[in-house]
């Protein structure tokens, strides 16, 4: 039984709705898509900016916002020739946080909240969300972990957008250290008492134990949310 057990959040305990990407490539490819691209030209800028950015982000430590991503996007569909700043980007967040609160991400195994659950009832342990954002920004990831009914069983979230650093950066793993005692006082917490639990082996895996932290990857390999429950 760990003291701390800390989750990634994309792929991990959520993950998106379908449709989601499909009207969000549709919404582009009307409104952003001059040139007249096909559907599926805009699916793939999608990717690669995705694809992109998450590298970026791993290999410098430092955060893309999604504000910047959509515009990346918006760039690449039309050959890096559209006027940027005729795109009110605060609008086509909105929208965007709109049609994901329609189609709302979904939990990534259906035994999700049961794990969590057993983890809160069955010792003196805290929870906590660290993870990575892309088009979606924290405040977003909020909302949702509210409407999944998943915000009650973390102590803190920590998303890579409000703090300016990705995982694996070893300062990221800092801060969620420095929260995680902080939290518990006055219970003393060291590293071998904390566990990060995440699907990127780079990311989750690499970056934890590069932070002197017990690590569980999950979901990307053979292994379920379920193997929690026999570490």
């Amino acid at each position: 039984m760990y003291q701390h057990y800390s989750f990634d959040l994309w792929l991990t305990l959520i993950k998106s709705n379908p449709y989601f990407k499909i009207e969000r490539t549709k919404i582009f490819h009307r409104d952003f898509n001059p040139g007249g691209k096909s559907i599926d030209d805009v699916a793939r800028a999608f990717r690669q900016v995705d694809l992109m950015c998450n590298a970026v982000n791993e290999r410098t430590g430092k955060n893309i916002d999604a504000d910047e991503m959509y515009l990346m996007v918006i760039s690449a569909i039309n050959d890096n020739q559209y006027p940027l700043a005729d795109v009110n980007i605060d609008k086509l967040y909105a929208d965007m946080e709109t049609l994901l609160f329609y189609y709302l991400p979904v939990l990534y195994s259906p035994v999700t909240i049961e794990v969590l659950q057993h983890l809160k009832q069955k010792g003196d342990c805290s929870l906590s969300i660290l993870s990575n954002t892309g088009f979606i920004k924290g405040q977003t990831l909020r909302k949702v972990m509210v409407k999944l009914g998943l915000d009650t069983f973390f102590n803190f979230q920590l998303y890579s957008d409000e703090e300016g650093m990705s995982k694996p950066n070893g300062d990221l793993f800092k801060l969620m250290v420095q929260k995680v005692k902080e939290c518990n006082k006055p219970k003393q917490i060291d590293r071998s008492g904390i566990i990060h639990i995440g699907d990127n082996p780079a990311a989750d895996i690499a970056g934890a134990n590069d932070a002197g932290l017990n690590s569980l990857l999950i979901n990307s390999n053979n292994l379920s949310i379920l193997t929690l429950l026999s570490v």
